[in-house]
């Protein structure tokens, strides 16, 4: 454990926005989970938008490489175009 009162308060704050950051990832993550579990094209376009928000925000605060949210977005775009 940290003996200094700056390390202690940056244990702190790290942890706390570990926990954040871990909580919005997640929540997008289900987002994705739930578009691809979809069959249906147009809840799945609809849905789309809010989703790719989520995931560029989590690039924006660097939960995620901004690739990475490129790849997310791409192969949400790519199962949207192939659903009937």
């Amino acid at each position: 454990m940290a003996n200094h009162a700056s390390a202690k308060k940056s244990y702190r704050q790290s942890e706390r926005q570990r926990l954040h950051n871990k909580y919005y990832a997640k929540s997008t993550r289900n987002a994705i989970r739930a578009i691809r579990n979809t069959a249906d094209k147009k809840a799945a376009e609809e849905g789309a938008p809010k989703v790719y928000a989520m995931i560029d925000k989590l690039a924006k605060i660097g939960v995620i490489h901004k690739n990475k949210a490129a790849n997310l977005k791409s192969g949400i775009a790519v199962y949207i175009n192939k659903l009937a």
